[in-house]
């Protein structure tokens, strides 16, 4: 059967304010300054181990101040917290048609789980794959491609949406429909970087044409 392929932060969640507020104060712990805009074009979609390697190379311990800087995102997370407008109604949509649904996020476990219930959508979800637990993180298609070999769905079945353009490049490199979703970049931007179409959240006007695609796979 098709299936919907899901980032979460900035896609499912529009909590990348929290991200660099804390991402602000570590910078600032370390006498470092953080521009408007360093965050969107440095850290946005990227896995924390390989931001600490480009910017703070002599941190002695990153993947510990990436455990602390995550701690610090579910700490300051409310619960519950709003969804992307529109999100529910698709995963509703999903359950109803019989596609399969699959999370794929450079996000920790912890956190995946934890945007999850408070978006109150881990029940509709049948997988989560989670970047640092494969090979390779985003933007490889890895991620992609362990989603969909995980849930027997071949790349031409599946729509992936995607709001960074790590993860547009890996979800186009894993050879599925994505969609971008314009919470932080444009629509030339997203499309820059490979996506298919854009949407502003999941209530755009344009979305159930696209969904159109999985609809057709599925007769």
């Amino acid at each position: 059967m098709p299936a919907l392929l899901f980032d979460l932060d900035g896609t499912m969640l529009n909590s990348d304010a929290i991200h660099e507020q804390v991402y602000r104060e570590l910078w600032a712990s370390r006498g470092l300054e953080m521009t408007d805009g360093f965050y969107m074009a440095h850290v946005h979609g990227r896995l924390n181990v390989d931001v600490f390697a480009e910017f703070l190379p002599d941190e002695p311990d990153p993947q510990g101040l990436s455990e602390w800087k995550e701690a610090e995102f579910r700490a300051r997370l409310p619960r519950p917290y709003p969804p992307m407008p529109g999100v529910l109604d698709v995963l509703e949509t999903a359950r109803a048609q019989g596609w399969a649904v699959s999370v794929v996020t450079n996000a920790m476990r912890l956190n995946a789980d934890a945007m999850l219930a408070a978006i109150g959508a881990q029940d509709f979800v049948d997988d989560v794959i989670i970047g640092e637990e494969c090979t390779h993180a985003k933007p490889h298609p890895e991620p992609y491609l362990t989603a969909m070999s995980r849930l027997e769905v071949a790349h031409h079945d599946c729509i992936a949406f995607e709001d960074s353009p790590t993860g547009v490049r890996a979800a186009t490199a894993s050879g599925a429909f994505t969609i971008g979703v314009r919470s932080a970049l444009s629509d030339a931007d997203l499309r820059d970087n490979g996506a298919h179409a854009t949407i502003q959240d999941f209530t755009d006007t344009a979305l159930p044409a696209l969904l159109d695609r999985l609809k057709g796979a599925a007769a």
